[in-house]
């Protein structure tokens, strides 16, 4: 595993009142029409922000929202979500028009009564995904300290997450990364047995170096989602139309044997939610067995197979969920997902969700405020978890001895 937070500083280590600090928040919020459509990474950034401003500091957030092409795509303008920001902290979010504005001196020079300042979508300006020291030196040229809390982009050596700490002095994470890393790392830290890992989605091949990782800490993994179709082909049952990775069969039977060559448990779909295709809800089936026709293909698992991987969760005290059992998206075939959701709620012990698909199922659920911890980064979580080293931490932490200490 990585050295966790070993060396790197938190927001509480600075004395923050009169000064500028930068905040690079992960403010990537899903849109349709300009209207914000889960605000759940906003809301998880307010203790960061709520602490900045409590301690007296003149406030810059940043973040980047969706992918635009240029400066010209104002569809990604940051412009919602400075407004909501607004209404949730009772403040007055100044919105630049640029993310290199050098009105934001201009801003700093003048009391900020109740403003914080935003800048504007940091992917209007290319020398944030290009990592451009030219944009991390005019950010410099204004902040007094850096803070990282912005754990789903933490993995991507951009401009604001890697260029720019690299040339400050005064650098730290906030409390969101902080409190991600420190779950994360429980996964794999003395966790309490049995250890269930559940793990779901479309392809095995994006799960290996997770599996990998936990084999040898698990007590059992249960798999469902388009994932499971791959082991269950490569186990010579026959699954239809049904997503299968050929080029990964070889490996799935080998994971099979290894599992249960160290006597963990396996549990894989043994009954199916069934159709002729994927957005077909008029010719759906419920298979009673594991075998599925060759005209249908799985979307869901079916109710035996959530019978048995409640009973396995039921008695787990620690369990990791990454990837829908199901198109949970589509009401017909999401009994699965909210069942593993729901069982989870309602066990007491630790209960992890891994970002992206999985945190969107846990809210669709209605269980997400019962888990112990819902990942805000996708990609983030699962490099963290496979032992990578994640640029926005590892520029964190001091390159030697001597830069411990201030």
């Amino acid at each position: 595993m990585s050295n966790g937070l070993k060396g790197i500083k938190t927001i509480r280590d600075f004395e923050l009142a009169g000064k500028t600090v930068f905040l690079r928040l992960d403010l990537n919020v899903p849109l349709e029409n300009g209207k914000i459509t889960d605000e759940t990474r906003i809301t998880a950034s307010l203790p960061t922000i709520k602490y900045a401003l409590e301690k007296g500091a003149k406030l810059v957030i940043a973040s980047h929202l969706g992918r635009p092409k240029s400066s010209k795509d104002k569809q990604f303008s940051m412009e919602p979500v400075a407004t909501r920001l607004g209404e949730l902290l009772n403040y007055e979010v100044v919105l630049m028009d640029e993310p290199s504005s050098d009105g934001v001196k201009h801003f700093l020079y003048a009391p900020m009564k109740n403003q914080i300042i935003c800048l504007e979508n940091l992917r209007f300006d290319e020398g944030e995904v290009e990592n451009k020291t030219e944009l991390a030196q005019q950010w410099a040229s204004y902040t007094d300290i850096y803070i990282n809390d912005a754990f789903g982009a933490s993995h991507r050596a951009h401009a604001s997450i890697h260029a720019f700490p690299e040339v400050m002095q005064k650098k730290g994470i906030g409390f969101l990364i902080e409190k991600e890393i420190k779950m994360l790392d429980g996964l794999f830290d003395k966790p309490k047995k049995p250890y269930i890992a559940v793990l779901g989605g479309a392809k095995v091949s994006d799960k290996i170096p997770v599996i990998e990782k936990l084999i040898d800490i698990v007590d059992g993994f249960i798999i469902g989602g388009a994932m499971a179709y791959t082991f269950l082909k490569a186990q010579n049952i026959s699954v239809g139309k049904s997503l299968v990775e050929t080029d990964k069969l070889k490996y799935a039977k080998e994971m099979i044997e290894r599992i249960e060559a160290r006597g963990k448990t396996l549990l894989l779909p043994v009954d199916h939610v069934t159709t002729k295709s994927f957005g077909d809800t008029e010719n759906i089936k419920i298979t009673l067995n594991s075998t599925i026709d060759d005209d249908m293909m799985a979307l869901d698992i079916g109710p035996q197979s959530i019978k048995n991987f409640r009973a396995c969760l039921e008695k787990a005290s620690t369990i990791f969920w990454n990837g829908p059992m199901g198109v949970f998206e589509n009401p017909a075939f999401s009994k699965g997902t909210f069942a593993v959701a729901e069982v989870m709620a309602n066990n007491p012990g630790l209960k992890i969700v891994g970002g992206g698909d999985s945190a969107a199922a846990a809210e669709a659920s209605g269980f997400a405020n019962k888990m112990t911890h819902i990942s805000t980064g996708g990609g983030a979580s699962l490099e963290y978890l496979q032992g990578e080293k994640l640029p926005g931490l590892e520029i964190l932490r001091p390159k030697k001895q001597s830069e411990v200490v201030d």
